[in-house]
């Protein structure tokens, strides 16, 4: 099977689901772009039963072809078949148009592993897509970053489907998954950090809770927390905004200003998720005072404004600075998202008042000048992401070059190690925005 054949299938089939993201099924664009995914689909199948489909040792794999060559569409694929527990799936020829893109659509949706994915095909009749065995880990402590993030964003979807029922949800899971976050932290603070990037708009809910948790994870271990506080503080943040479920949706997904009336039912989601997680057992006090007074500020002045904390505020504090972070940065239906440099800028901002001061310039000085995620400009005229940090040393980095000095988009990004290449310096950052580049499909 030709290679170039599967990266343009790859590529219809990653710029399908990104276009899924943006636009419904029915959008002329998408059912186009659905259209010539099946079409590609099917001349891969001419001659054989079946195409596999999957990720290994995170890397993408169609049969026997393994896309090791940094094509971004593939590691984007990829990408997103770990986000959903997905080890693979099997094209079975024949394979209809409409199931294609019913599989699409359930990609883009909140299902997450095999069993939920299964539940979806046998509801909606799909026989020509079959699942690969999961891969099993004999060491929980190699898993990738991405799979634990995988594991977290199940684990809160879990969570929140309970609080929705109206069922008491179990806190085992959400344990076992923020003590893998804090130990991958603790080892490489970066790595989770780069999938905080991650803002499935559909799913706003589930991936900001996960990124709030893993951004003030990377905040703890900058200001010297234990592995014991660092799980005190995941848990917390994990769930900090839990009590919105028992807030009218159309409250909280309102994309102008809330009236008073409206406001002061938001401010009720602390107290509301502290019952929450009062309900759940096993929970540490400390974590529940994150639940309750992660709108409170540093100079305390947000609410609940009665006395109801009693626990230490360093907790609070830290995942304060975490959810800010976050929300700044993501687009939202009311504010385009500012990068992940100039969003230092507007947390200094709130240095002493809305933020702890010492701890945000720890935080700032662990992301490095610049962070996980920045596109920048170098003094050769290329634009490439910053792909990685140094963990003792956060001005070492290294770059994928994206466009060449010419302006010309590489087909293949170029890896550079700045604390190697003495020829090459950054001189500014450039917003992704304007160069139509989605950043996480480079990290």
């Amino acid at each position: 099977m030709q290679s170039d054949a599967l990266k343009q299938w790859v590529s219809s089939l990653s710029g399908a689901l990104k276009g899924l993201r943006l636009y419904p099924v029915e959008h002329p664009l998408i059912r186009k772009q659905l259209r010539e995914t099946h079409r590609m689909l099917g001349n891969l199948l001419q001659g054989n039963s079946k195409l596999r489909l999957g990720v290994l040792q995170d890397t993408l794999f169609i049969n026997d072809h393994l896309f090791t060559d940094n094509h971004a569409p593939a590691e984007n694929l990829g990408r997103v078949l770990q986000e959903k527990q997905l080890a693979g799936m099997e094209f079975l020829k024949g394979i209809p148009e409409v199931e294609l893109k019913l599989f699409m659509q359930f990609l883009n949706g909140t299902a997450l592993g095999h069993e939920e994915f299964e539940a979806l095909f046998q509801q909606h009749d799909i026989r020509h897509i079959r699942f690969l065995p999961e891969e099993q880990e004999e060491d929980t402590g190699r898993q990738s970053a991405r799979k634990i993030f995988g594991r977290a964003l199940k684990v809160v979807n879990s969570i929140f489907q309970d609080v929705r029922m109206g069922r008491i949800p179990s806190s085992a899971e959400a344990h076992k998954v923020v003590k893998d976050m804090a130990r991958m932290t603790i080892a490489d603070p970066h790595a989770l950090l780069a999938l905080s990037l991650l803002k499935n708009y559909d799913n706003y809910t589930f991936t900001h809770s996960v990124n709030v948790s893993v951004l003030a994870l990377a905040v703890g271990r900058a200001a010297g927390l234990s592995e014991e506080e660092l799980r005190t503080l995941g848990i917390g943040s994990l769930l900090h905004d839990i009590g919105k479920l028992k807030i009218d949706l159309a409250i909280i997904n309102k994309p102008g200003k809330l009236t008073e009336k409206e406001f002061a039912e938001i401010k009720k989601h602390p107290q509301m998720g502290a019952e929450i997680f009062d309900q759940m057992g096993g929970m540490n006090h400390n974590a529940r005072t994150i639940v309750l007074g992660h709108h409170l500020h540093f100079d305390r002045q947000g609410y609940p404004q009665e006395p109801l904390i009693d626990g230490p505020f360093d907790l609070i504090d830290m995942t304060t600075i975490a959810d800010t972070y976050d929300a700044i940065t993501t687009l939202r239906p009311y504010q385009r998202p500012i990068t992940p440099r100039r969003a230092i800028k507007e947390l200094l901002f709130h240095a002493g008042s809305l933020l702890h001061p010492e701890y945000l310039e720890k935080f700032i000085f662990s992301l490095g000048i610049y962070p996980v995620g920045t596109m920048v400009r170098l003094d050769t005229n290329e634009i490439a992401i910053v792909g990685q940090v140094g963990i003792d040393n956060p001005d070492s980095v290294q770059l994928k070059i994206l466009f060449d000095s010419t302006g010309t988009q590489l087909e293949t990004p170029q890896i550079v190690n700045l604390d190697a290449d003495q020829n090459k310096r950054i001189i500014s950052e450039v917003d992704p925005f304007i160069k139509r580049v989605e950043v996480i499909d480079y990290l």
